[in-house]
């Protein structure tokens, strides 16, 4: 890990990155990817030493309360978390001046704060977000080493609906011919049905590679499932969009349930959702990204 002092901490959207890189190992990642141009090794965590007294200093000086958004290139929940908090005293922050908290995160740390979320709930609005990849932990320990499995996360969701607060899940990515099949569809839904879900992000049933995290990707094919790797090279070449060729299946499946168990499942509508601040004046409500 590395320090840094940073010189903002929200984007024009009020999205914030209170670290850069991660431990999770996640073997498809994309923020692995050189077009974001990181310059140290993506294990070595760089943290904005000031991110909080930042943090402070903007959410101070606004004058309309807004959805504060964070994990979008980087877990917030990393094991480093647990020793630096930036998140936890940024939630404090956010408390303290009144303004709404969403995260993406594999992460069951996140119940560490849960005292902070139901109180930031309670004056404004929380939204937790977790990505669900595989409901096979064995599958799940390969390709997010890291990390809490599937049935752990779950039962974040399930805690989290129990003290009333809302949470989304991004089902993604489906790796072609390794986790896009009908029985993985089903299990994901399933956990999310019984957890009582908000929402559910899925772009379609496939992944993202380029320059940066295709080589790990490859790596680790190899080293996880001798063979794949040629077939993805044979199958895609260097296309970015890699698309699992039982896509028209699997969405079909999803739409169905979602509809049938009235789970949001359009990106727009739940993105609006996500960034939607609560207000009398409606007229006022402000969004991230």
């Amino acid at each position: 890990m590395h320090y840094v002092n940073a010189k903002g901490i929200l984007s024009n959207k009020n999205g914030m990155n209170l670290y850069r890189g991660c431990t999770h190992g996640c073997i498809y990642c994309d923020s692995r990817s050189n077009v974001y141009n990181m310059d140290h090794a993506f294990e070595d965590i760089e943290i904005k030493a000031n991110a909080t007294e930042l943090l402070k200093k903007a959410l101070k000086n606004k004058k309309e309360k807004v959805m504060i958004g964070t994990g979008s290139m980087t877990d917030p929940y990393i094991p480093l978390e647990k020793k630096i908090q930036n998140v936890r005293e940024s939630l404090e922050i956010i408390n303290k001046y009144g303004h709404g908290f969403t995260c993406i995160t594999k992460s069951n740390l996140i119940l560490r704060d849960l005292d902070l979320l139901k109180e930031i709930n309670e004056k404004a609005k929380v939204v937790i977000q977790m990505t669900l990849t595989t409901y096979d932990e064995e599958l799940c320990k390969t390709l997010e080493p890291n990390v809490c499995t599937t049935k752990e996360r779950v039962k974040v969701l399930k805690i989290l609906n129990k003290h009333d607060i809302p949470t989304v899940v991004w089902l993604c990515p489906i790796l072609p011919f390794i986790n896009d099949t009908e029985e993985n569809i089903h299990g994901i839904l399933d956990y999310c049905i019984d957890s009582n879900v908000k929402g559910i992000i899925c772009f379609g049933m496939g992944m993202t590679l380029r320059e940066g995290n295709r080589e790990y990707f490859y790596s680790k094919l190899d080293k996880h499932f001798p063979g794949l790797k040629e077939k993805y090279i044979k199958t895609y070449g260097n296309s970015y969009g890699i698309a699992s060729p039982n896509q028209k299946e699997l969405m079909k499946i999803f739409y169905k349930r979602t509809n049938e168990n009235k789970i949001m499942n359009n990106p727009d509508e739940i993105f609006e959702y996500l960034h939607e601040f609560p207000s009398k004046d409606k007229t006022k409500q402000t969004t991230l990204f």
